[in-house]
């Protein structure tokens, strides 16, 4: 098969191959590269496609990849790179009289634009007849001067590798700033930003005809990004204030139908409903495509299920109020409790594993404390496959993007439903909420 530049975007590097993958199945395109080859601290990655057409295909809705490049070259030097070029010249005379551009970027080091406008001369040997466009030309190359991630107060004026292609295709980071959410109408204080949104859309391979489920939706941030791929959607939270727009930083907006209207996205947003997931109204067996969330840690926002701290059932303590049961009040709100993070995730598998069709991605964020995090922590089911698992680190904590997919139905399991590894040990994101409060020193130390 044919070889092509991947030209990785430099942010959330331990995302990009998770995206890769995800990219390759959704869209059916095969590839193939060299695991030893690949490295966080460098943007190219060189993958074998079957066809400049799959390449392009592969990208086309890409967060985390700026474009796709048929390999012509590279070397440690110019030298190297242009005697490697030289020995293809057939390639060139495709292109001899068409439009042209070259992009030259630098990698772990700032290049002036004398410096890149010498490298594009550098080139003349092609012979390129046709004119210069900085805007629309016919055909585009890359050059990349790879000088490797160095926290050095002066980079090195060396570069590590070079590389050159022709650009075949990009990928869709201009949804970044589409879905900022400094743009958005409605917003709250924990929405999720737009390029980990498109990511995990992505990741839960939402496509048209796919409907995808948010147990957690708060403000709707994924149900934004997951329908604009062209998935139907449909999101929960107990608490409606956040679906209402009457909590957040901008209320008075009406709420997540606000953003709906503003992408317009609301023929592909089903509903927003408010229930305790743990006692959801969802019909019995498979249902959804994809569930996609951010269970809620307990820092920016409480998470609560419905109950009482004495432990009395609520069906069994009705009250009655100016001669009327409480619960019939249309101001009746109903008591809750705290809902420790492991006890969410436990029970966020055990919905995946029920209402997810055979195939179907349950993507979510599992926050953890660096210094206690195994992995055996991320928690697991009979029902489930790990497909991923990707950090963002923020010092003392990180959360994890955990992809998993359904593999079996319950009724059809080796081993019973509910088994679990986080039920065997105490996982790091257990009792997060009083870890992250204590900043992370040992609780039975207080």
């Amino acid at each position: 098969m044919p070889s092509f530049i991947l030209h990785f975007a430099h942010y959330h590097e331990d995302f990009r191959l998770a995206e890769l993958h995800a990219l390759s199945e959704l869209e059916g395109v095969r590839i193939s590269y060299d695991k030893d080859e690949y490295s966080a601290g460098s943007p190219i990655l060189l993958v074998d496609i079957e066809s400049t057409a799959q390449a392009t295909k592969l990208v086309r809705r890409a967060i985390l990849i700026r474009s796709v490049s048929e390999y012509w070259g590279s070397g440690a030097t110019y030298a190297e790179l242009f005697g490697e070029v030289k020995r293809t010249p057939e390639r060139w005379a495709e292109y001899k009289h068409q439009s042209f551009k070259f992009t030259v970027d630098g990698f772990g080091r700032s290049l002036t634009q004398a410096e890149k406008v010498a490298v594009i001369e550098s080139f003349s040997f092609m012979g390129f007849e046709g004119p210069i466009r900085m805007k629309a030309p016919e055909m585009e190359f890359l050059v990349c001067e790879d000088y490797g991630r160095t926290n050095l107060p002066v980079p090195p004026e060396t570069p590590k590798k070079l590389w050159f292609g022709r650009i075949v295709g990009r990928g869709s980071r201009q949804l970044v700033d589409m879905f900022d959410v400094k743009k958005r109408k409605y917003l709250g204080n924990t929405t999720m930003d737009a390029e980990l949104s498109l990511v995990m859309a992505n990741q839960a391979l939402a496509r048209p005809g796919a409907l995808v489920y948010d147990p957690f939706v708060g403000t709707g941030s994924f149900l934004l990004t997951c329908s604009y791929f062209g998935a139907c959607s449909v999101g929960s939270d107990i608490d409606g204030r956040q679906i209402r727009g009457t909590a957040g930083f901008r209320k008075g907006v009406n709420g997540i139908s606000a953003n709906l209207a503003q992408y317009q996205l609301a023929d592909r947003v089903l509903d927003t409903a408010v229930f305790d997931v743990c006692r959801n109204p969802w019909r019995s067996g498979p249902l959804f495509d994809a569930i996609v969330t951010d269970p809620p840690y307990g820092v920016r926002a409480g998470a609560k299920r419905l109950g009482r701290k004495n432990g009395t059932v609520p069906e069994h303590s009705f009250t009655i109020v100016d001669g009327v049961e409480n619960h019939k009040r249309s101001d009746y709100y109903p008591p809750t409790v705290a809902y420790e993070m492991s006890d969410v995730i436990s029970d966020l598998l055990e919905l995946a594993a029920e209402k997810l069709v055979v195939g179907g991605r349950l993507v979510y964020w599992l926050p953890t404390v660096v210094n206690e995090y195994e992995p055996k922590d991320v928690p697991l089911h009979p029902a489930l496959k790990l497909v991923a698992n990707s950090e963002q680190p923020f010092g003392g904590w990180s959360r994890r993007l955990i992809t998993m997919e359904k593999i079996a139905e319950l009724g059809h399991l080796d081993e019973p439903a509910g088994t679990s590894s986080a039920q065997k040990h105490d996982p790091a994101h257990k009792n997060f909420r009083d870890k992250y409060f204590n900043k992370f020193e040992p609780l039975d130390a207080l």
